[in-house]
């Protein structure tokens, strides 16, 4: 079972509005966006924010500030080393997706996360680590929700998965649509299967009338997608107060 090519959904969407409050640091030699929970200097858990395509950008930056607002370090890596997609790319015609999609292969990307998870274990001594990942960085959740490197996971409306991630299941949070053209009804059904059979707990939200990107990049101006994403973004930290 996997998800269907990347579609144009994966490579548009709408800029939020806001000011981002975290900072932009090093991990090494990783460019990343972190925000921290205001008045805790040694936090005990931690979000990594793994992005979709448009990696480093307001939107994903808005999300991790809302982490750290509900008491996580949240580290969100720029995955693509400053290759990221802008918004407004793909109607431009000014990305060869073929061509980008083959610059960041598991090969490529695996290593990043492997570097912050390290970061945060080693150097900042984080005891429990969670990932939330959109789109793209879905399937990197479920690579890593093992003993010793992430705790917990949720993930928001995935591409790019293969059949191989998902039988790596442990506990996990999925937002799912009901009509998604890239993880479709088929690919959803599959990975219930996969999670039963797993013995660990998961949960399953379903979300109507909306599109895929909803919970990162989607339409706020309109009511339902808003409410889609709000009540994603609830999930998910409901999932990590309950598991970490």
């Amino acid at each position: 079972m996997t998800s269907s090519i990347p579609g144009s959904c994966c490579f548009t969407g709408f800029l939020h509005q806001g000011n981002p409050k975290g900072e932009i640091e090093q991990i090494n030699n990783i460019r990343a966006y972190i925000a921290h929970p205001e008045g805790d200097e040694k936090p005990n858990k931690a979000v990594i924010l793994l992005s979709d395509i448009f990696g480093i950008f307001p939107n994903s930056q808005l999300v991790a500030d809302a982490f750290a607002v509900n008491g996580y370090l949240c580290v969100l890596p720029d995955l693509f080393n400053g290759d990221q997609v802008s918004i407004g790319d793909y109607d431009a015609k000014a990305i060869d997706i073929g061509a980008w999609i083959s610059r960041h292969t598991v090969d490529d990307v695996a290593p990043i996360v492997e570097a912050t998870i390290k970061y945060l274990r080693t150097k900042l001594h984080v005891q429990n680590i969670a990932a939330a990942g959109y789109c793209f960085g879905g399937k990197y959740v479920v690579r890593y929700l093992k003993v010793g490197q992430l705790d917990s996971g949720y993930i928001a409306h995935p591409s790019f998965v293969t059949e191989e991630n998902w039988v790596r299941f442990r506990g996990l949070s999925l937002s799912l649509l009901q009509h998604d053209t890239i993880f479709t009804m088929a690919n959803r059904h599959a990975s219930e299967e996969t999670l039963i059979r797993t013995g660990q707990e998961f949960q399953i939200n379903l979300f109507s009338g909306i599109s895929h990107g909803f919970a990162i990049r989607g339409d706020i101006k309109q009511p339902r997608v808003r409410f889609s994403k709000e009540q994603a973004f609830a999930q998910a930290v409901a999932w990590f107060n309950h598991t970490l």
